[in-house]
């Protein structure tokens, strides 16, 4: 391998090394190299094409994502290599040997019309590799038959969860999500699952739910707000990145936030580059808390300081739902874990993303995770909350967030202050209040109930409806401010009776 500018992790180094082995002892020429997201798979590659370009080689990096490229080009700088750029608004350098495309530029200028000529290619890396299945990859791809093709990715499989053997012939794997955890290179998860959201009646489409049909299940008031509110109780001050599920419902939830005060802003696949660029820029810096997404952020994007990520998109696809949580998992200064407020029934659906997955070539089966369906068919070991802090665990198992631990029945158990918290029939667990949170409630309506100048049972009465019962006659709380969770419950509450009024 030669020289390198920049010092290689020990794994990568690893992963380098096998990509030689496979390409000059056993002549591989479809190479798929999967690593976890936040793992350094451009890294690796630009190491790969320096060699290449030391030995002579002309090399073709394509993606799909104007993020992607630049990554792709900033990492080849750090050793040393330059790189044509064939994408709208640059200037094309073609004399260069190492180019790196937009797969839709390459294709409509390269293919679908003569604007240019296809650019020389011995080797041929395809970032996001997953996606290579589609047309103008493989048209583009038939037309190099003798260069060795690499693929990258962090999740090896269609939206359907089949397997790329048809595509490529190897698979060459790094260390998975919790090796790395336990080498410090990523940061493990608390994940908290609220709800599991309704969606039966969901129609399926390419091996996932129907968008529209799904956009309009998530975008509902009570859910939107059950989300702002979780935010705020469990997650407030953390750089967050939400996944929505479509544009209305990405508006919805941004106006939600910054009506509980909090800083926040959208963007969708339309909104333009500079003020993305800003929007990300304040997230980056602090002044925006919250950057609400749909389908924008899940590839391509990095900024290690977020330590939060809320999932409104539910998705059949192990593939996304990695993807969406791989967004937080890169360390930074402080950044002790990644919260992950699971709105969209991921975790039950797919398991913990520290979960080992064998990942198969196997174009004829659907890749699942094993581990977590053995452990949700048996009681004793499957999802639940901890009754300490409400984080996920497993159960039998201490509780990865707070120390809690199970006893054994026949010794003795815990008593914890709270009250018993409700279990949907659907399994998923609400958030149980200690008396003291309940107090606190009383005390913040009945400010906002003072302050808006309604009567002095309406505080009561809403008591009621958060929690099951009055409170006790004869109380005279005394009013407090309310917090952004109080408000985008007291919020929510309205909306839904302003709606039931018009309906009726």
């Amino acid at each position: 391998m030669a020289d390198a500018p920049r010092s290689l992790r020990p794994y990568q180094t690893d992963l380098i090394g096998k990509v030689e082995f496979a390409r000059a002892v056993e002549g591989k020429r479809r190479l798929l190299l999967v690593q976890p997201t936040g793992a350094g798979k451009t890294v690796v590659a630009a190491a790969i094409i320096a060699d290449a370009v030391a030995n002579g080689q002309r090399v073709l990096f394509i993606a799909h994502r104007r993020e992607l490229i630049t990554q792709a080009r900033d990492r080849l700088g750090d050793f040393g290599i330059d790189a044509g750029i064939i994408l709208a608004g640059c200037k094309p350098q073609p004399d260069i040997g190492v180019q790196i495309a937009s797969i839709q530029t390459l294709w409509a200028r390269a293919v679908r019309t003569s604007a240019i000529g296809l650019p020389a290619g011995d080797l041929i890396f395809i970032d996001e590799a997953h996606r290579a299945r589609a047309m103008t990859y493989e048209e583009i791809l038939a037309r190099y038959p003798d260069a060795t093709v690499i693929g990258l990715t962090a999740t090896p499989l269609r939206a359907d969860g089949r397997g790329l053997g048809n595509l490529f012939d190897c698979m060459i794997e790094g260390p998975q999500v919790q090796t790395l955890i336990d080498g410090k290179f990523l940061v493990a998860t608390t994940t908290y699952a609220p709800v599991k959201p309704d969606l039966k009646g969901v129609s399926i489409a390419r091996g996932d739910f129907a968008i529209g049909e799904l956009g309009e299940r998530m975008d509902r008031a009570p859910l939107i707000g059950d989300i702002v509110s979780h935010w705020c109780r469990h997650a407030h001050q953390r750089k967050t990145v939400c996944f929505a599920t479509t544009v209305p419902h990405a508006r919805h939830l941004c106006e939600e936030f910054q009506k509980a005060g909090v800083r926040a802003a959208y963007l969708h696949s339309s909104t333009p580059k500079d003020e993305r660029d800003d929007m990300l820029g304040q997230l980056a810096s602090g002044e925006m808390r919250i950057v609400v997404n749909c389908m924008v952020l899940v590839e391509g994007w990095d900024q290690p300081g977020v330590s939060c990520v809320i999932l409104a998109r539910p998705t059949r696809s192990l593939g996304l739902y990695r993807q969406m949580v791989g967004r937080g998992l890169r360390p930074a200064p402080g950044k002790a874990d990644l919260l992950v407020l699971d709105h969209a029934g991921g975790v039950f659906a797919h398991g913990f993303v520290e979960d080992e997955i064998a990942w198969s070539l196997a174009t004829d089966s659907r890749t699942v995770n094993e581990r977590h369906t053995a452990r949700q068919a048996d009681h004793r070991t499957r999802l639940t909350d901890c009754p300490q802090c409400g984080a996920l665990r497993t159960a039998g198992e201490p509780c990865q967030c707070c120390g809690w631990k199970p006893q054994p029945k026949a010794e003795h158990f815990d008593v914890i202050d709270e009250d018993l918290g409700r279990i949907d029939r659907n399994g998923a667990h609400q958030h149980v209040y200690t008396q003291a949170d309940k107090d606190r409630w009383l005390r913040e309506l009945t400010f906002i109930g003072e302050k808006r100048g309604y009567k002095r049972s309406w505080a009561s009465v809403n008591f009621k409806q958060k929690f099951g019962y009055f409170p006790r006659r004869g109380i005279r709380p005394l009013p407090q401010p309310p917090s952004p969770e109080v408000l985008s419950w007291v919020r929510s509450r309205m909306i839904a009776y302003a709606k039931a009024r018009s309906a009726a």
